[in-house]
């Protein structure tokens, strides 16, 4: 790969190459507690302006929070259900595939066409990793999912952008298409909706937060069919990037603050 990847996205899907680039560069930090080979690798090789996420603190440490939580999340998915069929909707440039494979399961990354060209351009996946190019608000991506044993979807750095019309409607799809399914699904704290302002990266891309929720409750209809399973949050991922943290992250005050996953399963008829 010799030549740069040349990468023409806005809104929503540009916020990929900001968690992209957050877990490149703190990948390479010394004491790091997750190491994202395929970010450090290919960072380099991808023509855009990363200089607006080199800046953003706060946009990174979120993504770095929110990824270790992801991480143990899923892991322990995967330990109890080794021949899982996991979608990564929204996918982006995630690469937890390459970090949580037991040589068992199989993974779906979904994401915008737009946003699947990028990553088909740097990956090259295929087999039990594939890739589907097709809005996650179309019922037609079900259709390509070949399931194995339990199904786990992962729902990371979308519902924010999305109203709850159309978290209804990408929930609605898992619900009625697969059975046996599981959603660990990342929601912005409700008091950082309309406030995109406070990650100057996200900003500049365009993207608005536009949907929150707190605890599975707050998603009243939008998660119609689907019943808890627990409410966790980035907290103890803030606390291992941050150590000075470490004592105030029991406080509420901080819990609601912070990004949370809500997990919940589809209810069996």
């Amino acid at each position: 790969m010799s030549e740069k990847i040349k990468v023409t996205l806005d809104g929503t899907a540009e916020t990929m190459l900001q968690s992209f680039y957050a877990r490149a560069k703190y990948s390479l930090k010394k004491g790091h507690k997750f190491y994202d080979a395929k970010a450090v690798e290919l960072v380099n090789k991808i023509d855009y302006d990363f200089s607006s996420a080199e800046e953003d603190s706060t946009m990174s440490n979120g993504v770095i929070a929110r990824t270790l939580v992801f991480d143990e999340l899923v892991e322990d998915f995967i330990d109890r259900n080794s021949d899982c069929t996991i979608v990564n909707i929204a996918c982006g440039l995630d690469t937890r595939f390459y970090r949580m494979d037991n040589g068992k399961l199989r993974w779906y990354n979904l994401d915008l066409p737009e946003t699947i060209a990028v990553r088909d351009q740097i990956y090259q996946e295929s087999g039990r990793v594939s890739t589907i190019g097709i809005s996650a608000l179309d019922p037609a991506w079900a259709d390509q999912i070949d399931a194995q044993g339990k199904m786990l979807f992962i729902i990371e750095g979308l519902s924010m952008y999305l109203t709850p019309e159309e978290n209804a409607t990408m929930l609605g799809i898992i619900r009625d298409h697969f059975d046996n399914a599981t959603v660990m699904m990342e929601c912005l704290a409700k008091k950082w909706v309309n406030k995109e302002d406070i990650e100057e990266s996200i900003q500049k891309t365009g993207a608005k937060f536009i949907f929150g929720a707190d605890c599975f409750e707050d998603l009243g209809d939008v998660a119609k069919g689907f019943r808890k399973v627990k409410d966790d949050n980035i907290t103890r991922g803030m606390t291992k990037i941050i150590p000075v943290l470490k004592p105030f992250g029991w406080l509420p005050i901080i819990r609601k603050m912070t990004q949370k996953i809500l997990i919940f399963e589809k209810v069996q008829e």
